[in-house]
C-alpha cells in the first residue's frame, strides 16, 4: 500500500499553518469540484484525494497523528503497529466523512470514496466526533439522458415511441408542435436513489430530422412551388403541399417570380397551445420555357413588338 503525502497533494509543505492548508484546498476543492466538472473522471478522482487530504491536514489532531507516523509508514504497515497506537479501526467514532466548508463527500462519492491508505491509518470509522454512526442522507437517484430522431410531420401530429432507457423499456408521448433541441422531462424515469432517495428523472433531446419539403422557423413552415409561364402571366390553380395533404390556391394574373403567399393556420402547432397554428408561407417560381415552338415563338415576338 503506497504512502500517501497529504502535503504534496495539498502543494504545501509540513510547516504550513492551517490558514495556508485551509486556502490551498479551498482553491483546489473549487477547481475540481464534480458540479464544475460533470463527467470528468480524473478531476472527480483529483476531487477525492485533496478531499482526503484535507481531512487529515485540516484538523489539528488528525494531522498530528498523521505527522507522527510520517515516514514510518512503512514500519506500521508490516508490524500492524498502527493498531496499537490508536490508529486502527473505530478510533475516531461515526462512520459519515465530510471534507470541511459543507462538503459532504457520501454525497458526493456515493460513499466509501476514501483510498486503502486512509481507511487503514484512520479506520473505516473516521470522521464523526460522536459516538453514535450517523445515519446517510437519502440520495436522488441520477438523472438519465437520451436522444429521439422524429419527422417533422411525427412532430407535426405528435407521437408515442418505445425507448430502450438503461436497460428498461418506456412508452414516451410526445405532444404536437415540439421542437428540434427541446428537452422533455420524464419524471422518475431515471436512475434509483439511495437510502429511500427519489429516483431521477429522465431527459429527451429532441432531433427533428431535415424535410425535403418545408423549412420550419417557430411555428411558421416555408416551402416552393413551381409554375408556368402562362399560368403567373394569365393567373390560375395551384397544387400546393401541406402538413395537412395537398390544397389548391389561386394564382393571380400577372403573378412575379418569387411572390409568396401565406396560407393562415397551416404551419406547425404551438407546443403549449396544441389549438393554435403557425402559417404556411409558399413562394412561388415561375419556369422560363427552355424550348419555344415556331408559332409560340411568333406569339411572343407579336406580345413583344406590341408593347
Amino acid at each position: 500500500m503506497k504512502y500517501k503525502d497529504y502535503y504534496k497533494i495539498l502543494g504545501v509543505n509540513k510547516k504550513a499553518s492551517q490558514a495556508e492548508i485551509k486556502k490551498a484546498y479551498r482553491k483546489l476543492a473549487m477547481k475540481f469540484h464534480p458540479d464544475k466538472n460533470q463527467g470528468d473522471a480524473k478531476a472527480e478522482e483529483k476531487f477525492k484525494e485533496i478531499s482526503e487530504a484535507n481531512e487529515v491536514l485540516g484538523n489539528p489532531e488528525n494531522r498530528g497523528k498523521y505527522d507522527q507516523m510520517g515516514a514510518n509508514w512503512k514500519h506500521y504497515e508490516k508490524n500492524g503497529a498502527y493498531a496499537n497506537q490508536g490508529y486502527g479501526h473505530g478510533q475516531y467514532g461515526g462512520s459519515h466523512y465530510t471534507a470541511g466548508e459543507g462538503v459532504d463527500l457520501d454525497d458526493i462519492l456515493g460513499g466509501g470514496g476514501f483510498s486503502d491508505f486512509f481507511k487503514t491509518f484512520f479506520g473505516a470509522g473516521f470522521g464523526g466526533s460522536t459516538q453514535q454512526p450517523r445515519q446517510r442522507r437519502s440520495q436522488r437517484g441520477k438523472d438519465y439522458k437520451t436522444r429521439l430522431d422524429l419527422t417533422l410531420l411525427e412532430a407535426y401530429q405528435g407521437t408515442e415511441r418505445m425507448l430502450d432507457v438503461n436497460g428498461s423499456t418506456i412508452k414516451v408521448k410526445v405532444g404536437k408542435g415540439v421542437k428540434d433541441g427541446q428537452k422533455l422531462r420524464v419524471r422518475g424515469k431515471g436512475g434509483s436513489g439511495a437510502s429511500g432517495g427519489q429516483q431521477g428523472d429522465l431527459y429527451i433531446m429532441i432531433n427533428i430530422l431535415p424535410d425535403p419539403r418545408f423549412k420550419r422557423r417557430e411555428n411558421d413552415l416555408f416551402t416552393t412551388v413551381e409554375t408556368d409561364l402562362y399560368t403567373a402571366v394569365l393567373g390560375g390553380k395551384l397544387t400546393v403541399e401541406t402538413m395537412k395533404g395537398p390544397v389548391t390556391i389561386t394564382v393571380p394574373t400577372g403573378t412575379q417570380n418569387g411572390k409568396t403567399f401565406r396560407l393562415k393556420n397551416m404551419g406547425m402547432p404551438d407546443y403549449a397551445h396544441a389549438a393554435v397554428n403557425g402559417n404556411l408561407f409558399v413562394k412561388v417560381y415561375i419556369k422560363i420555357p427552355d424550348k419555344l415552338r415556331p408559332e409560340e415563338k411568333t406569339l411572343f415576338e407579336k406580345l413583344r413588338d406590341k408593347n
